[in-house]
């Protein structure tokens, strides 16, 4: 759509107009009032939150829609915006991982690394004994990289004082590590996880257990190049770990979201729903607002978009301002969605093999692994939707909030979460409207595998496939990282060289979504980072 407007030569009515209400655009919003500036938030759907929603699927029962942990939500937001004021209470279980096998026996990883240990022995002594040093290997890198995630990255393409400051701060970081951890960073970044894993474990469930964490999300395999660097970042900025973390908010996300928007509007950030922005309007390369698909035009002296990229440039942005080689680049973001979500309605709390009592019902409040049988069993999946097929034996990724947050159902029912890998966001043969029910009962049998008479407990399920992702919310080729995290679209690459620094190319227009640095995930950094440079961009520019 064109991007003239007749409010270009009008006063702003915003400083910045916030598109999209994902958590990472009501991060941005919160802070971006918080600082003064007169704020408003747009989002098309009837509630704010995105993908990090809670929807009632039945009556009585809500489920998570997509993003069901938030243990990776940066601790600075979540202290900085008084989330726990506004609501937000967090649940973390001692038991990260839960990986049952058909054949009885199970696998838990704890988030504390000798209980792991000690349990591994009866799977590796070797394991046991290389364990501990491989958790505290990853909090070590992941800590490095958790301070690379909170700062801007330097745009390489233009070297600036300030970004020579930003590399100094993160070279004085990576000494930090010390010889032997500073090496080892530099190794690992780009390895496949799959070798990082392997190198140091030789139990196969263990193996796939680890590496799930790698691809879990994106559009990779654990042997694809950089699944490693995945993996370190999904312990980037918490106490995860090997095993990752798996805090959920009561509630369901969505109260994440709820506590968010409290406090943007605390902060004297407006927000408005069931607004569709069609166009990102600008005159003489620079924006100077939105315009509605209602046909209202609102001012601004800047947009902050919390779409991905291709929508932001490709779809909302002028062409003409863009110019043809940057419209094409943008184009060209890589985003496979290969990422599903099967939510169900059980009955009675299903039983898994290698649970027994309260003990077991433990080890069932974390992260639920189905299908992580080993690494060339990933593989498989990955192939089977790399080539446009629905995978034969998917892996999964599955937790029952409810047994955390039991006011999520009544009845005695309980919920289970399954986010599904390697669902291919295009098919060879077909739509996923002809396939989405054969998913999910592709789902249930690999379940069964694990929980049997599970399928018989299952009251109502959703099924949401990654071009649903694409149309209900807005996530452009149903990626939910908007870009894949491969160490091309990294870093001071993301979303692409030469815009890293959430300014985009047209004068005022900043991407503060998981398409940019330091990536998806429910971190709130993306759109805390980027708040921080509109603050200082919109201030150099009231004093110029």
């Amino acid at each position: 759509m064109a991007a003239e407007s007749a409010i270009s030569g009008s006063r702003a009515t915003y400083d910045v107009v916030v598109v999209g209400g994902g958590h990472n655009g009501l991060v941005a919003a919160a802070y971006l009032a918080r600082s003064g500036l007169r704020t408003l938030l747009l989002e098309r759907r009837p509630t704010v939150g995105g993908a990090a929603v809670t929807d009632e699927l039945v009556p009585g029962v809500r489920v998570p829609t997509l993003a069901h942990t938030v243990g990776r939500l940066r601790p600075d937001v979540y202290r900085e915006l008084d989330l726990k004021g506004h609501g937000l209470a967090l649940v973390g279980p001692e038991a990260r991982v839960f990986a049952p096998q058909p054949d009885g026996r199970a696998l838990t990883l704890w988030g504390d690394p000798e209980r792991t240990a000690q349990e591994l022995r009866a799977w590796s002594e070797p394991d046991a004994a290389a364990y501990p040093e491989f958790d505290r290997r990853v909090r070590a890198l992941a800590g490095f990289l958790g301070r690379l995630a909170t700062a801007t990255p330097p745009d390489l393409s233009a070297p600036t004082l300030e970004g020579a400051f930003t590399g100094l701060r993160l070279g004085l970081g990576y000494r930090g590590l010390g010889r032997r951890d500073g090496r080892e960073l530099l190794r690992v970044l780009s390895m496949a996880v799959a070798d990082l894993v392997g190198e140091a474990f030789e139990c196969e469930p263990l193996r796939a257990a680890l590496a799930m964490r790698g691809v879990l999300f994106t559009g990779m395999g654990p042997w694809s190049a950089g699944t490693a660097s995945v993996l370190l970042t999904d312990s980037a900025g918490n106490d995860g770990g090997a095993p990752g973390q798996a805090v959920i908010a009561r509630g369901g996300p969505g109260a994440l979201s709820d506590a968010l928007a409290a406090a943007a509007r605390a902060a004297g950030a407006e927000l408005r729903t069931r607004s569709e922005v069609v166009a990102i309007t600008s005159r003489d390369g620079a924006v100077t607002g939105v315009a509605l698909e209602s046909g209202e035009e609102i001012g601004s002296r800047a947009v902050a978009s919390g779409l991905d990229p291709k929508r932001t440039l490709v779809g909302l942005s002028d062409p003409v301002a863009l110019g043809p080689r940057l419209v094409w680049r943008a184009g060209n973001v890589r985003q496979p969605g290969m990422t599903a979500k099967v939510n169900l309605v059980l009955g009675a709390l299903p039983a898994f093999r290698g649970v027994e009592g309260e003990d077991g019902q433990r080890r069932l409040r974390g992260r639920i692994l189905v299908g992580a049988l080993g690494i060339d069993h990933l593989e498989r999946a990955f192939d089977d939707g790399k080539y446009g097929r629905v995978p034969a034996a998917p892996y999964i990724e599955a937790t029952i909030p409810t047994l955390l947050d039991p006011e999520l159902a009544t009845g005695g029912r309980h919920v289970l979460s399954a986010i599904v890998q390697s669902a291919p966001y295009r098919l060879r043969d077909g739509d996923w409207d002809g396939a989405r029910e054969a998913l999910g009962d592709r789902v249930i049998e690999t379940l069964e595998t694990v929980a049997p008479g599970i399928g018989g407990l299952v009251e109502a399920r959703q099924v949401i496939t990654p071009a649903d992702l694409e149309r209900d919310y807005g996530l452009s080729g149903g990626h939910p990282l908007h870009v894949d995290p491969g160490l091309d679209q990294w870093f001071a690459w993301r979303p692409l060289f030469g815009f890293a620094r959430y300014r985009m190319p047209i004068e005022g227009l900043y991407l503060v979504g998981a398409g940019a640095h330091p990536g998806g995930g429910v971190t709130g950094g993306p759109g805390a980072n980027a708040a921080r440079e509109i603050v200082a961009d919109l201030g150099r520019r009231r004093r110029a």
